[in-house]
């Protein structure tokens, strides 16, 4: 099928076409169709379906575009894969909905369909979780919501917390004070809050502690009220931990906890306290959990190539023991990667 498309505002064409038509070649790449400009008219070559996704795409990206929006190459791909996942979505209700205008006016909004609906359960609810892997958005996310909540004074603090486990290395003996020993296992939420505010304005608001930064086992014996809490890097909790941290909630707060279920450094053998919270409390009221998965990635496009490879490890290994033990003797069941371990039956005790 051969489609064309006009447009009657040229300075938001060449926003839309970018540079050499850079955008356009996105778009190819993402939805494989053919796009040919010329004159201000573009031609659509492809399968039926596909040339009428691609024209609503431009459509949407166009009035974005008219009404002021500023799209970034990587914008426009994710607008592709978004719609390729959700034909009917209307795009502005994910790029309109603005977070949080950061330093040097650069705008937080979300990128995609599972970043739209995580902010969705953000809003909604009480304790949400936002699992998946590296790269998807979840910790960046869920600061941006906790510094507009301040800002909007729907709490009066933010807390971030975080267990303090080693990433499959010894550091050893640290030196220093309290502060410091924890300092580099907290480095990259305070990374996050530095890139939403100004310098000097966030390390005010820590100093008079209305933005707090600590390590998960200072959360104990509190109860958290006018508060939005963070924890991330939940895979590495402990069951007792998960528990602690949950039972801090309280009136007029709200939490989120982040994590990656394939990332966990805690020792072989120790059930992690996400897996644990993810079986006993879907489906209660309150508590939503949000799953990202490789495509819903907004870091360098690498990035989920690097996860796709793992998983794909992943996978090839368990098949391998599958097929050498085929009946599971002395090695337990084989499961997916990311998976929870199945619980060990206990055989009947002997009579007599």
């Amino acid at each position: 099928m051969r489609d064309k498309m006009t447009f009657d505002d040229n300075g938001p064409v060449l926003a839309l076409f970018g540079h050499a038509d850079s955008n356009l070649r996105l778009i190819e790449r993402e939805l494989g169709v053919e796009l040919h400009s010329k004159s201000g008219e573009l031609t659509i070559i492809g399968d039926d379906a596909v040339v009428a996704l691609t024209r609503s795409l431009l459509t949407q990206l166009y009035a974005l575009i008219r009404k002021g929006r500023n799209l970034m190459p990587v914008d426009v791909s994710r607008a592709a894969a978004t719609l390729r996942q959700a034909p009917e979505l209307e795009l502005s209700t994910i790029f309109a909905d603005t977070l949080l205008v950061a330093g040097r006016q650069r705008t937080i909004t979300p990128k995609g369909l599972a970043q739209k609906r995580y902010v969705e359960a953000i809003r909604n609810h009480d304790v949400v979780f936002g699992i998946g892997p590296a790269g998807t958005g979840k910790t960046y996310l869920a600061m941006a919501m906790a510094v507009r909540a301040l800002m909007d004074k729907q709490v009066k603090r933010i807390v971030l917390t975080r267990p303090a486990v080693e990433a499959g290395e010894k550091l050893g003996f640290l030196p220093g004070s309290m502060a410091e020993k924890v300092n580099p296992y907290l480095r990259p939420l305070y990374d996050a809050l530095h890139d939403m505010m100004d310098f000097d304005k966030a390390q005010r608001l820590v100093e008079q502690g209305t933005i707090e930064v600590a390590p998960l086992a200072f959360m104990r014996g509190r109860t958290l009220n006018d508060s939005f809490v963070i924890l991330d890097e939940a895979q590495n909790t402990t069951s007792e931990q998960m528990k602690m941290f949950l039972t801090r909630q309280g009136y007029e707060s709200k939490s989120v906890v982040t994590g990656d279920v394939t990332q966990i450094d805690l020792p072989v053998g120790q059930k992690s306290g996400l897996h644990e919270a993810r079986e006993l409390l879907t489906g209660i009221s309150g508590i939503a959990f949000c799953q990202f998965t490789d495509i819903d990635v907004v870091r360098h496009p690498l990035v989920m190539q690097v996860i796709k490879a793992y998983e794909k490890r992943d996978l090839e290994r368990a098949a391998a023991k599958a097929l050498r033990n085929p009946e599971g003797v002395g090695s337990g069941p084989v499961r997916a990667p990311g998976a929870p371990p199945v619980p060990a039956t206990v055989p009947d005790k002997p009579e007599g």
